[in-house]
């Protein structure tokens, strides 16, 4: 006699209507069925499933009865559950109390619940991408913009594709502990004991430990103190040094360097990659802005486009680009090329497109978004930074923490929090009169800061804040290491 089981799905369904929407009513029974005989189970299964994954409208409800009554300690078995369904017409069309038992007593092992769970959500995700096809067809007869089209389309399906992949739970001590044994074994045996990604600046590694995975850090100045320098050449040096392993699964394992995304809401990726051939090739930004370049600096700037143009550099300048937009075009550069280190360049740029929230309110949630990214792709991102006009006002213009715009957020959600500070750019702004001592103070003064600039650490959360010296060339805008060493202060928080 057949059971409502058979009833409900009938053996030979799926060879007979093989065109018909993605599900599996057996794999939902079964898992339903394993957690009313094992509430136990409820815990080992895909962290992902949500009661709308099942195709059944009432395995949907069922499986978010038990749910809950397993989230507040209760017993989740059939005797307990009747009473919440006894309203329930298709309870009542499937035979009740019977159809639970049928659950049960089909139950396979506890031990296969997650494998039942991880088909219902495949099937869910088909069902989803099915859905999403029907609605992009459906937009794209209408009359939006195509390109906002395509964005929107984007963002669902790389929001699809990692919905349930961020979350893992609880991670044990020991699993815990031997994560970071790992990291610490990288460093010991990565040229410079870095635990992180290295800047190319020795000193600045040095304070730092290179870039390290998950970190957000915040790199800010006043304007042209050379914020969006540094971070060009930072990119540069990270993707100049890129070199990684083939792994079994076709997937490659960076070991140095890595591939760096650039997002430039400021400048055009052509101003930028302007800038980095400057540097490349050692003639002055300028000359070649204006055409003043004879021909063996055209040749200098030929073979440094050659050098570089095969660096894993990926540029994005759209204007005013928002989170949601940031992040998923993040996400899929992960995927396809894969990613070591994001920069914005620079973070009041980035909007959220929400009208209601002030403007504190609004970086909040993208710095908040910025260290959620950071954590979800692992990765370090750096994410440029103004600071209020306050610094003009005190006579030491060194930067600190207060000195940034909506700096509550930003300082509480930054990992590390650097400063771009060149002496050299007040002086030239305050020349006494020839001929007098002042002046030739001053020009001592000029003297001694005019390739160096200071990098700031004014917050690290692993590590000690404190000043590092760095050189810099007005002419190739190029931050660089000065040729001694140890020129740094460090203090602990």
């Amino acid at each position: 006699m057949p059971t409502m089981l058979d009833t409900l799905s009938p053996p030979h369904a799926a060879s007979e209507a093989p065109s018909t929407i993605p599900h599996n009513l057996e794999a939902e029974q079964a898992l339903l069925g394993c957690l009313l005989f094992d509430n136990g189970a409820y815990e080992r299964l895909y962290d992902g499933l949500q009661p709308r994954h099942f195709y059944e409208p009432f395995h949907q409800r069922l499986f978010a009865v038990i749910e809950e009554q397993i989230r507040v300690g209760h017993l989740a078995e059939p005797i307990v559950l009747l009473d919440k369904f006894k309203a329930d017409q298709a309870f009542q069309d499937l035979g009740g109390i019977r159809y639970f038992a049928d659950l049960v007593d089909r139950a396979p092992p506890a031990a296969n619940a997650n494998d039942y769970a991880r088909v219902i959500y495949d099937l869910a995700l088909r069902r989803e991408l099915i859905r999403l096809g029907g609605e992009i067809a459906k937009s794209a007869i209408g009359e939006q913009d195509a390109r906002e089209q395509i964005e929107a389309a984007e963002s669902q399906l790389f929001s699809m594709a990692e919905s349930g992949s961020s979350s893992t739970g609880f991670v044990s001590f020991s699993d815990a502990v031997a994560g970071a044994l790992n990291h610490a074994e990288e460093a010991f045996h990565r040229d410079g004991g870095l635990a992180g990604v290295s800047t190319g600046l020795t000193d600045l590694d040095k304070q730092i430990g290179g870039l390290h995975k998950s970190d957000l850090i915040i790199l800010a100045g006043r304007p042209s103190m050379g914020k969006t320098a540094l971070a060009t050449n930072i990119a540069m040096n990270i993707a100049k040094n890129y070199a990684y392993e083939p792994q079994p699964d076709g997937t490659r394992k960076t070991v140095r360097g890595g591939v760096v995304a650039f997002y430039s809401l400021e400048m055009s990726a052509d101003q930028l990659a302007g800038r980095l051939l400057s540097d490349a090739s050692g003639v002055p930004s300028d000359k070649i802005r204006k055409g003043e370049i004879n021909p063996g600096e055209f040749m200098q700037i030929k073979e440094a486009a050659m050098e570089i143009s095969a660096c894993p550099l990926y540029i994005d300048d759209t204007g005013g680009i928002t989170l949601a937009k940031l992040t998923a075009r993040a996400r899929r550069l992960k995927r396809t090329s894969g990613l070591d280190c994001l920069i914005v360049d620079y973070l009041q740029l980035v909007t959220i497109g929400d009208s209601t929230m002030n403007r504190v309110q609004e970086v909040s949630t993208i710095t908040m978004g910025l260290k959620t990214l950071a954590k979800e792709l692992a990765i370090p991102v750096i994410a440029l930074s103004q600071l209020s006009r306050q610094v003009e006002s005190r006579d030491d213009k060194r930067p600190q923490l207060s000195d940034l715009r909506e700096s509550g957020s930003i300082e509480q959600d930054a990992d590390i929090v650097m400063f771009v500070y060149r002496e050299s750019y007040y002086l030239g702004r305050a020349e006494p009169r020839e001929g007098t001592p002042e002046h030739l103070t001053w020009q001592e003064d000029m003297d001694r800061t005019r390739n160096v600039a200071e990098v700031i650490i004014g917050k690290q959360r692993h590590g000690p804040i404190g000043t590092v010296r760095v050189s810099f060339d007005a002419n190739t805008v190029r931050f660089g290491n000065l040729a001694s060493s140890h020129l740094y202060e460090s203090n602990y928080e």
